[in-house]
């Protein structure tokens, strides 16, 4: 009983994380209507730009999510009018043009970081680390509570942001539809750009979180994208609500794959849930998605 409380704790933590890093993604196809096979590595490099901070600066990696979401999401508005322009040619398929243009910004990313960082691994470290809490028999370490808690006031201020605030009203329209929200004043161009702004911010933060609590090299892109797709689709394609849910069904997921099974199936077995969820439910666990 012991174990299987300890492993609800840790898939929720892991959840918790796994949401940060994909409610970007969903907002961004909701608002452009693009799959950013990037987000891997708009991840990767968060990771890595808290690990110099961290190495140069002396600065606790919880510290440095400020900064590196504040770079990333200025990084992300630059792209973001290059996105829309892809997104909205007049290619045949934009939509396919807008898929292969990320996922050549992905290799761009990965090859820049191998060739700037070399395939070693680095850890960052925090004050939390190698610190637990003890409540029973169930130990949870401080360093993952406090990823959950970072990862879950960042969703929330998404949240807020786009509920409570004119631009997310902005935001909804055009994720609802943007013909109508530009014939009712909204800048679409403009709007669209600073959701892919936040995006990579969100995400970069997200990877800072990753690369505390785990470790950070240039292949771990491949990895986040994955687990960022199989949110997106379990929660349905564009629905930002549907991410809390399948974050934590797919953290306590490979929690308990990982302690009953083997973590060396956990891939495997996540990637035989997405695919009987696509059979199911195609419009995600809530049946929301676009």
């Amino acid at each position: 009983m012991d174990l299987f409380l300890q492993t609800i704790i840790n898939g929720v933590l892991i959840g918790g994380i796994l949401i940060c890093l994909t409610i970007g993604f969903q907002l961004t196809f909701g608002v452009l209507h693009v799959i950013d096979f990037a987000v891997g590595g708009w991840a990767m490099l968060g990771g890595y730009t808290a690990y110099w901070l961290v190495t140069l600066a002396g600065m606790d990696p919880f510290i440095s999510i400020f900064p590196v979401f504040m770079l990333f999401a200025l990084i992300g508005r630059g792209l973001g009018p290059l996105i829309y322009h892809v997104r909205t040619s007049r290619y045949a398929r934009p939509d396919l043009m807008a898929l292969a243009f990320t996922f050549g910004l992905f290799l761009l990313m990965r090859g820049g970081a191998l060739w700037l960082w070399s395939y070693n691994t680095r850890s960052v470290e925090s004050v939390f680390s190698g610190e637990f809490l003890s409540i029973g028999a169930v130990t949870i370490p401080l360093l993952r509570l406090s990823a959950f808690i970072m990862a879950a006031l960042i969703s929330l201020g998404l949240f807020i942001l786009l509920y409570r605030s004119r631009f997310g009203m902005a935001v909804r329209a055009l994720a609802q539809n943007r013909e109508h929200a530009g014939l009712m004043g909204v800048d679409v161009k403009r709007v669209s750009s600073w959701v892919y702004g936040i995006y990579t911010g969100i995400t970069a933060s997200a990877g800072v979180l990753i690369a505390t609590i785990y470790s950070v090299n240039p292949s771990v892109g491949v990895r986040y994208t994955l687990f960022a797709f199989f949110v997106a689709v379990l929660a349905g394609l564009g629905s930002v609500g549907g991410v809390l849910v399948a974050g934590l069904a797919l953290g306590l997921l490979e929690a308990f794959v990982s302690t009953y099974i083997g973590a060396r199936y956990s891939l495997l077995i996540v990637f035989g849930v997405l695919f009987l969820t696509l059979l199911v439910a195609p419009k995600g666990v809530l049946g929301r998605g676009i």
